[in-house]
């Protein structure tokens, strides 16, 4: 027998047989528990890196232990295989998209099945497959004609010299990442999901979400952001038209002197046309325009405007103010408008300052008095109303209820609620995507393509370097007939932004082969919800809240019966070299087929679930994957060095043992439940795993002390067991050679015996003032007074206490005792 562990060996064999065998393989059976556990599925990049392998090994291990325990486990993986990465690589190598993902894919496969990761890879999907997006179409096609998608004009990058709308990360510094053009802003037509019509459900929702980390939970409800307050109409002066504003403030309201206008607002045009001012403002929307494209999504802008030559009416006051366009007002927040509160609001005040605009107190903080010629900053503490009229006097937060009452009984105004969430722009204007299935009639409009003309597919993806233009210049794909009137039409020439195809999948696992519809209703009733979803915090906000969004569009198609997709959500950390996070751009990345090519799978997913907890960051460490590759050597040389234990009876006699056998028998039994806590309380494999090692080192030490063979048989296959879902061909490898018929794979979770884990004696230190003075040996059931009276009359505490009296006894119940004197 070779004591040597041949990883290479062992893990292709086992996984050809597991191939062979299609051992991961899962079918829809109802009446047995179910158990979906899911990693967020990978673009098809071309390589893995070691973020994966600790994500996909995390999900393996929670797969293989609850197959252990009895449950029908879904466990499946694909690829979110569209994109603009395609589109990049492919313009930059001269292939053509898909077949550049189609082979990335093969060969990230390939680095997968050699992890031994348990897949059902017979549920297998790409996004880019017509097989899947053509439902994705239908779903589009359904959606349309509830009104829940529209189309509208939206503002878009657009080069000019490449005729072609750009990404966001597709402009650097303002100009295009092809041909270094300057990017321009250009008004196009786009298609909306309206996700704002689940605003509030995806809200109140949230409350539901229990096995989510709270600070996902927050990130989302923060994301969604709805406000309550007061929308109120300011007549424009002179004009028929009004300005509809939404505050939260609504007691500020008669401090209000000047309105700010994003520079998107439609009315904006309206206000300014054939004016002195329009030159100015239309000069100042382009600058604006153009400088948020350059500008990052968290940067804060100075303050700057252009008087707009109108004035509006405050209807609480009266007064007459000027209606600015300014650039730090958002028109995805509120109406687009803000009435503009320069004492009591930051961004206000510093643009109040800057164009020299008048700054009224209405809300004085108590104990403070307000001078707007000495203020340095905006005042946001509530207060007492005062310059407020009939309202001057009363405690703002009252003041609130008040004004909206005013606001309603006169018509001008009235309670409402907005979100910051805003509805969902999916349109693409690139080529690698899923085509939109509508055409452009002259005489009927926007025609849905038939379903039994779906899918509407790319064109040239079977050719290695056909045209991969985007859509809009791909005459021959554009130019076909009207469904309904079968005159010239044009096809829709956007595609759908990825998020869409990463919003469903989880659904379409359930049944990938389906060819009657999006998901099969029986086998997603029986699998969903996802009872554990694991990935990057990074996605804690788009891509979870758009797949809430779409769980409920499928369940109000009637394909789903669940209102929320994630049970249960871990998101684990990065892994970290040289204190950052490894990337290609830092020059730190360590590859994981060189470490697998080295050490073997099993070691590098056991140093990655060793190295830290699973929500942790894990700092990359090489002397921690040698210890990994260590410690399993040794257990396998501990296990062939054993086999003739495995001859033993598998049933262990309690009333015969002796101390070495009784103790490694407790051992063993103390181990079970150590690391069943530490996997079904919060996924903690680093103690699980640090418990088994425990265990090794007392079997290794006992094993020359004449312990009984049925324990050393039970304690090595206890020990192969509990390692089983961390390194699945070691521990199958070793079982195999200890002589069992079945794999590991169709065994049970090894029973925790309580009576067995007891200690027959407790040892509990006893101090005096915090200093160790001496040990007591007694039984677990001793009660804690009894444990006093024998710590004040052992001798050894006796001397260190020096006839002193005790002030307190301190007992931590079954450690120690310490006398405080």
């Amino acid at each position: 027998m070779n004591e040597k562990y041949d990883f290479k060996d062992i893990e292709q064999r086992w996984q050809l047989r597991w191939d062979e065998e299609k051992t991961n393989k899962v079918t829809h059976e109802p009446g047995r528990p179910k158990y979906y556990v899911l990693e967020m599925f990978p673009y098809p990049s071309g390589r893995i890196h070691m973020g994966h392998v600790r994500n996909y090994s995390i999900g393996d291990v929670i797969a293989r232990y609850k197959r252990m325990q009895g449950y029908n486990v879904l466990h499946p993986m694909g690829w979110d295989a569209f994109g603009l990465p395609a589109e990049n690589a492919a313009m930059k190598r001269g292939i053509h998209p898909a077949a550049w993902t189609y082979d990335n894919i093969d060969y990230m496969r390939g680095q997968l099945k050699a992890m031994g990761l348990s897949y059902d890879w017979d549920r297998e999907l790409a996004t880019c497959r017509p097989e899947y997006y053509r439902w994705e179409q239908k779903l589009f096609l359904e959606l349309l004609e509830r009104g829940l998608i529209y189309r509208k004009e939206t503002t878009v990058n657009w080069c000019d010299d490449c005729q072609t709308v750009l990404a966001r990360e597709q402009v650097i510094d303002g100009t295009c990442w092809r041909c270094d053009q300057p990017v321009l802003p250009k008004t196009m037509h786009g298609w909306f999901f309206k996700i704002t019509d689940y605003a509030e459900e995806l809200l109140s929702d949230l409350d539901k979400l229990s096995g989510w980390p709270e600070k996902v939970v927050t990130m989302q409800r923060n994301w969604i952001g709805k406000s309550t307050g007061l929308a109120c109409d300011f007549q424009v002066d002179g004009h028929d038209e009004t300005i509809t504003i939404f505050t939260t403030r609504p007691d500020t309201i008669h401090g209000v002197t000047f309105m700010s206008l994003a520079v998107e607002h439609p009315l904006l045009k309206t206000l300014t046309e054939g004016t002195p001012q329009q030159e100015a403002v239309e000069r100042f929307v382009q600058e604006t325009l153009i400088e948020k494209q350059r500008s990052s999504l968290d940067q804060e802008p100075d303050k700057k405007g252009v008087f707009t030559g109108r004035y509006c009416i405050n209807p609480f006051t009266g007064d007459r103010v000027p209606i600015y366009a300014a650039n730090f007002v958002l028109m995805e927040y509120g109406t687009g408008a803000v009435m503009a509160v320069p004492a009591h609001d930051q961004r206000d005040f510093e643009f109040a300052k800057t164009y020299d605009l008048p700054i009224k107190p209405v809300v004085q903080p108590k104990g403070d008095t307000l001078d707007p010629a000495t203020m340095e900053s905006a005042s946001v503490d509530p207060g007492v109303l005062v310059a407020s009229g009939d309202f001057t006097g009363t405690e703002s937060e009252q003041a609130k209820v008040d004004i909206i009452a005013h606001a309603e009984s006169q018509g001008f105004g009235k309670s409402h609620v907005t979100y910051r969430l805003r509805d969902w722009g999916i349109s693409r204007q690139r080529y690698w995507g899923a085509p939109i299935p509508v055409v452009h009639c002259e005489h009927c409009g926007i025609v849905p393509v038939p379903e039994n003309e779906l899918p509407v597919v790319l064109p040239g993806t079977n050719e290695a370097s056909g045209n991969h233009s985007p859509l809009h210049q791909q005459e021959e794909f554009i130019a076909t007939t009207c469904p309904s009137c079968g005159k010239p039409a044009r096809r829709e020439t956007d595609t759908m932004d990825t998020f869409v195809e990463s919003s469903w999948y989880f659904a379409r696992y359930t049944s990938p082969r389906n060819e009657d519809g999006p998901v099969d209703k029986e086998a997603a009733k029986y699998w969903l919800g996802v009872d554990q979803y694991i990935g990057g915090v990074e996605h804690a906000i788009l891509h979870l809240l758009y797949a809430r969004f779409f769980t409920k569009l499928l369940r109000d198609l009637g394909y789903l019966e669940v209102d929320e997709p994630f049970i249960n959500l871990l998101t684990q950390g990065m892994v970290i070299k040289d204190g950052t996070k490894m990337s290609k751009s830092k020059g730190n990345v360590v590859d994981p087929s060189d470490l697998i090519e080295q050490y073997g799978a099993d070691t590098v997913r056991l140093f990655s679930l060793f190295a830290a907890p699973p929500e942790r960051d894990l700092e990359w460490n090489a002397q921690g994957v040698e210890g990994a590759s260590r410690f399993l050597n040794r257990v396998y040389r501990m296990v062939v060095q054993n086999l003739a234990c495995f001859e033993a009876e598998a049933s262990v006699d309690t009333a015969t043992l002796n101390d070495a056998s009784r103790a490694l028998h407790r051992k063993t039994h103390q181990t079970i439940a150590r690391v069943t806590d530490s996997i079904e309380t919060n996924f903690h494999f680093n103690t699980a795993i640090s418990g088994v090692m425990e265990l090794v080192n007392q079997a290794g030490s006992s094993a020359g002390d004449g312990v009984d063979q049925a324990v050393y048989r039970e304690t090595l296959e206890t020990i192969l067991t509990l390692l089983f879902p961390m390194v699945p061909h070691f521990c199958e490898e070793l079982w195999t050679l200890s002589g069992h018929k079945e794999q590991l794979h169709f065994s049970s979770w090894p029973s925790f015996d309580a009576e067995a884990a007891k200690e027959d004696e407790l040892t509990i230190v006893v101090q005096v003032n915090g200093k160790v003075r001496s040990k007591l040996q007694v039984t677990p059931s001793i009660g804690d007074d009894q444990l006093k009276e024998l710590a004040l009359n052992d001798e050894k505490v006796i001397k260190f206490m020096d006839g002193k009296e005790p002030k307190k006894v301190i007992v931590v119940k079954k450690k120690l005792v310490n006398i405080v004197i």
